[in-house]
């Protein structure tokens, strides 16, 4: 999907940009805890700022319920990107409205202004024409950054289009061109580690990666759905007893599309979901009764570990055991070095897996992290995302 971004736009020099970022950071009181999606958004707005413009940044933060709430402020952001800008960073009182254009009227060419976070408003949610008239009013120009909302038709992600130029930034083109590629002309082999909790949320990802891997390596919570459906005893792990015959379904897709699906040999179950479980290695097929499966086991890690050597790109999206439990998280944790030490095209898609590769300090190591989870994987099941589909071709 190509799409305009912020490098064909003729002149910036005196333009008011709004940006769309995706400033939805963890806090503990008003501390950033990780700045990852501000660092990630820098590259565009200092190309933007040293072009000349007037930028505006606009974001959401949190799930504030009844308008405006000193909780779910951008306060905090507007400090972090001061820090890393090196210019001071203002943050208006709201993101529509007379005091706003009144903002913007007095910047300076270079100057950078947050606005108050957009969910302050309910018509941000429901694309409210409106609502999306008057965020666009007071700029010339619409950039969108914000990949892990690119997913939703929200007035500040897909409504404003509708009022002004709309580009992509350059985190929006990074996201494009890794997934693109990867699903349209992959380096070969192309494998897919597809982990986490339910088979349910990843039926469609499945079904349309089938179309472009050679290989599919399953773990997680969702593989005890397919043991079940293989006939095999599960024991008290996480089973969707309703999608037995969709995992019966994709087996049999694989088949036909001669791609190898790759389950665990060897499971490390727990007596109990918790971080002290007694704990004991398993063939898949033998999980006694009372315990449940909650990461892989030694002989899946190395046969995992071999496929990657071989791959030529690799995308991995959820972990493969309960890796927030360290007597769990070998698995997750060995996927998270074998990826860092291959030589192949990694592409992590954002959300738990994003955050195991941290957890094992491995990012520098990964050529591209996703910033969204659900948008990561929405572009895995082939759908549009209306916040892109909606930029200038």
């Amino acid at each position: 999907m190509q799409k305009q971004t912020i490098k064909d736009i003729k002149s910036l020099n005196g333009k008011r940009v709004l940006v769309r970022c995706d400033f939805n950071v963890p806090v503990d009181g008003d501390k950033i805890t990780d700045d990852i999606r501000i660092v990630e958004a820098l590259p565009t707005i200092k190309f933007l700022k040293d072009a000349g413009a007037k930028v505006i940044l606009c974001s959401h933060f949190g799930r504030p319920k009844d308008g405006p709430d000193p909780v779910f402020s951008l306060a905090p952001v507007a400090k972090n990107l001061t820090k890393h800008l090196g210019q001071e960073v203002s943050l208006a009182p709201d993101c529509i409205g007379e005091a706003v254009a009144s903002l913007v009227s007095k910047m300076n060419n270079g100057d950078v202004l947050l606005l108050e976070n957009v969910r302050f408003y309910k018509e941000e949610t429901k694309n409210d024409p409106e609502f999306s008239k008057k965020l666009a009013s007071v700029a010339d120009i619409y950039v969108n950054d914000a990949f892990g909302s690119a997913h939703r038709a929200h007035s500040s992600t897909e409504g404003v289009t509708r009022y002004l130029p709309a580009y992509a930034g350059f985190l929006i083109e990074k996201e494009l061109e890794y997934f693109g590629k990867a699903l349209t002309n992959p380096k070969r082999p192309f494998v897919a580690i597809i982990g986490g909790a339910k088979v349910s949320s990843k039926i469609t990802v499945l079904k349309h990666l089938l179309d472009k891997v050679d290989m599919l390596l399953i773990g997680g919570g969702m593989s005890y759905t397919f043991f079940k459906a293989q006939g095999h005893s599960v024991g008290k792990s996480i089973c969707e007893p309703d999608f037995i015959d969709t995992a019966k379904e994709i087996v049999e897709y694989a088949k036909q599309k001669k791609v190898a699906i790759h389950f665990a040999d060897d499971i490390v179950v727990g007596d109990d979901y918790s971080a002290d479980a007694n704990s004991q290695i398993v063939p898949f097929d033998a999980i006694p009764d009372g315990w449940e499966g909650l990461d892989i086991g030694p002989k899946t890690i190395k046969k995992f570990e071999e496929i990657i050597k071989t791959a030529g790109t690799v995308i991995w999206n959820g972990p493969v055991g309960v890796f927030e439990m360290d007597k769990f998280a070998g698995g997750t944790n060995a996927i998270a070095k074998a990826l860092a030490a291959s030589p192949a095209i990694t592409i992590i898609g954002g959300g738990d897996s994003a955050a195991a590769i941290k957890k094992v300090g491995l990012e520098d190591k990964m050529d591209h992290i996703s910033t969204g989870g659900g948008a990561s994987l929405e572009l895995l099941e082939g759908k549009v995302l209306p916040g892109i589909a909606a930029l200038l071709d």
